[in-house]
Parts: C-alpha cells; structure tokens; sequence
C-alpha cells in the first residue's frame, strides 16, 4: 500500500490531495496493476477506453494518424503521465491514439464507476480531472483564431504542432512530399526546399517519407 500512496502522489489526478484523503483512496479504490514489456501495445486506435489508464514507470510511444491513413505522427510520453482520460467520457469513447511500449512500462488503472465515485468524494481530483480536459479543450478551440503563418517554414511548423499531444519534445512524422504540400498549400518543390533547409539548420533531420523533430520547442522559438 505504501508503494501505490507513493506513486498516486506523482499522478495529475491526484495532485494536491492531502495524505489522509490519498490513504483513503489507497484503502478503498480498485487499481489495476498492468507490467508492459518492451514492443508490446497497452491501447490501440479504436479500442474502447472504459479505465483510465496512469503510466508511473516507463516510456510510450504514442502513434496518431490522419482517418485516410496518409500521414502518422510519432510521440514519446514517459512516467508520470495519464493517457487520454478525456477518452473515457463523451460521444466516442474509445482512444484515438496508439499507445507502444519503448521500455518495459508499469502503469496503474481505474475503470469508470470509479473514476465517477472518486469524482464525487473527493473535490480535489474532480477538478484536477476537469483542469486537464478544460485545457485541452481551449486549447482546441483556440486554434482557428490563431494568426495564421505565411511564410512555408512556419506552415510546416504549425502543422507538426496542432497534430501534437504537447508543443514540446521530439516527434517523427511519416508523410509524404506531396501530401504536405497539399495539406499546407504550397507547391511541393517549394516544401521540399525548406525542408532541405530547416535540416541543414540543424531543426530536422530529413529522409524520405519521414520528418523528425528532436524538440519541437526549438521550432516553436524560430
């Protein structure tokens, strides 16, 4: 028990709660315990999200890709963190990301029932709970007020930013010429310049069909 208070003290939905009230959560609260091996999935695209599901050791690859499947995008998330709990309510409750281990990952689990009772016993992870889905919301519907970029460097940048979980990090985004150049309308000749020149930069590193961002943070700065 005194593992799981420790490791509850490091999750979002858990964060502020006072001991007594994390050593009644410890005591009455259904955890799922869940050991991932390296290169095995924890959740698929699609799959239905009927838990929340908390990483406390470890790291994931997080995959998301475009409904017609032209262009995927790579993400790493590592412990402490929560996979989509804004999944787990709402008109589609089933994830829209895959979740791959990269190292052997130990996560904790709640399923729905319980995630609603802590809810309604404890004010603190009500609000944690709603102050990360509230956040991703603005964040959404932000977007489409947001001065658009002009130049092509900063459409390509954009782009790799709003198909991201978080402006920050490294990210792999599989996509062709083309259909970047499409996506952000410009010709494709005038894409594969820039990209030829943020990778000289130093900004990307460049091969065929594939754009890796070591930090997108760096991007977001130019």
């Amino acid at each position: 028990m005194r593992s799981i208070f420790d490791k509850l003290l490091e999750l979002p939905l858990f964060l502020g709660m006072s001991h007594n009230d994390l050593s009644q959560v410890v005591a009455q609260t259904k955890f799922g315990f869940h050991r991932i091996a390296k290169g095995k999935a924890v959740a698929h695209e699609g799959d239905p999200c009927d838990r929340i599901f908390f990483l406390v050791k470890g790291t994931l690859q997080v995959e998301s890709q475009a409904d017609d499947h032209s262009y995927r995008i790579i993400e790493t998330m590592t412990a402490p963190d929560i996979l989509q709990p804004e999944r787990i309510f709402g008109l589609t409750q089933r994830y829209s990301k895959t979740f791959m281990a990269v190292t052997e990952c130990q996560l904790m689990s709640i399923n729905k029932s319980e995630t609603l009772r802590l809810s309604e016993d404890y004010i603190i992870f009500q609000l944690n709970l709603l102050n990360i889905i509230s956040t991703q919301s603005q964040r959404i519907t932000h977007q489409p007020w947001r001065a658009q970029p002009q130049d092509i460097r900063n459409k390509i940048i954009r782009f790799v930013e709003m198909h991201s979980m978080r402006p920050a990090g490294e990210k792999t985004l599989y996509i062709k010429m083309e259909t970047l150049a499409s996506l952000i309308a410009e010709s494709r000749l005038n894409v594969s310049r820039e990209l030829k020149k943020m990778h000289h930069d130093g900004l990307i590193q460049l091969t065929r069909g594939m754009i890796h961002v070591p930090a997108l943070e760096q991007l977001l700065m130019e």
